[in-house]
């Protein structure tokens, strides 16, 4: 054996102890050790538990074989005829000694030792097997927790945050964040004591562990609109106290501008509607019960209601504003159109005298017919045009 060959056993037997270590010490597999297993996950981590036992058995013995092959083929050893035969024997013949399989008392041989002799080369491969074997299970729990923590570990941060601030949110919400973290804390419990039942062909069914996330994201958000409402409520219910005096108020002005317009003008729309006193009491009674959901409809829908009546209010003081405008604009013009009957010299003609004075007393005389105003305007406009167009 050249020693190039030698070096390579000795090197694959290092990485082997390497990846050993590194199965052995893994998080995973301390977590397994010390965990109540059940179902599937019980029954794989016994199977592959015992397996690495009989891996780091087998390692053993194999590694025992190995350190022989080195200290014979150590490049600064002289070797003897003896050295080169034992050391041929140990690389190529059944040198490393293991535990064989156990056999039933009845089927077994009368001279079975329990032990079987292998060659380096088949120890490496039934050691390979085993750290599958091990490797496999360890690698789905791993993937399994990772992938189901996904969708748990944010559910959870979020119930965290919720927390201290669904106290008083009312009995609905409590129920609904207790049944979270209870669901919550038992996926997380099934995760953990068997993770394997979720593993299929390869791939983790977290379809749970996402329903569970969109759950607490959901209730997350309603805990957090609640308490803002609970923290606005007070505010609100004082701002629809003001917002109703003030409402009130314009309607009164309102209603005296369309008093003093209704002694000008007629056909006028109808009064604004009264403003009804919100149920103050009951809002807050309602807050000091903690039934912010209701309290927020109730609030919602007064607010609502006071912003309609409001804005029929405004509605009536625009259009009153906007006819005794329009009054006025009626008188500009009617002004306008008899300084032109004085620029053509026709202010005399009895025809357009008597259209000006029915315009006139129409817009002066209160209360007022604008659509009436309007078509008697017009009619004196078109009248002083006819009489501009004859002289012409």
């Amino acid at each position: 054996m050249t020693p190039d060959q030698v070096a390579a056993v000795i090197a694959e037997r290092d990485a082997i102890q390497a990846n050993l270590l590194e199965l052995d010490g893994s998080f995973v597999k301390q977590v397994l050790d010390g965990a109540t297993l059940t179902g599937q996950t019980r029954q794989r981590w016994q199977a592959a538990s015992a397996a690495l036992t009989g891996l780091w058995e087998a390692y053993m013995a194999y590694s025992a074989v190995v350190d022989r092959v080195a200290e014979l083929g150590a490049a600064d050893r002289k070797q003897s005829k003896k050295d080169i035969q034992e050391l041929n024997e140990l690389l190529t013949g059944p040198c490393v000694q293991l535990a064989s399989a156990r056999v039933p008392l009845a089927r077994r041989d009368l001279a079975d030792t329990g032990r079987v002799a292998l060659t380096i080369a088949a120890a490496v491969d039934t050691m390979r097997r085993s750290f599958t074997e091990v490797a496999e299970v360890t690698s789905a729990v791993d993937t399994v927790w990772t992938e189901m923590g996904a969708f748990m570990d944010p559910a959870a941060e979020e119930l965290a945050r919720s927390r201290p601030l669904v106290a008083g949110l009312g009995d609905e919400l409590e129920s609904a964040f207790r049944a979270a973290e209870s669901g919550l804390e038992s996926l997380r419990d099934e995760t953990n004591a068997d993770p394997l039942a979720l593993w299929y062909s390869g791939h983790t069914d977290t379809s749970a562990a996402e329903r569970l996330r969109a759950q607490v994201s959901g209730l997350s958000a309603r805990i957090a609109e609640v308490d803002r409402l609970r923290g606005q409520a007070r505010a609100r219910i004082d701002g629809l106290r003001s917002a109703t005096a003030s409402a009130r108020t314009a309607r009164q002005d309102a209603i005296a501008a369309w008093e003093r317009a209704a002694e000008r003008i007629s056909g006028l729309p109808p009064l604004p509607p009264d403003i009804t006193e919100p149920p103050l009491a009951s809002l807050a009674a309602l807050a000091a019960a903690g039934r912010w959901t209701r309290l927020q409809a109730d609030l919602d829908r007064c607010e609502g209601e006071l912003a309609a009546s409001a804005a029929r209010t405004s509605d009536v003081r625009d259009s009153v504003t906007a006819l005794l405008g329009q009054r006025e604009e009626l008188r500009g013009l009617l002004g306008a159109y008899k300084a032109k009957a004085a620029r053509l010299g026709a202010v005399e003609d009895a025809d357009l005298a008597a259209r000006y004075d029915q315009a006139h007393d129409l817009l002066w005389t209160g209360p007022c017919d604008l659509a009436a105003a309007a078509a008697a305007v017009a009619a004196y406009q078109q009248a002083i045009l006819t009489t501009e167009g004859r002289r012409r």
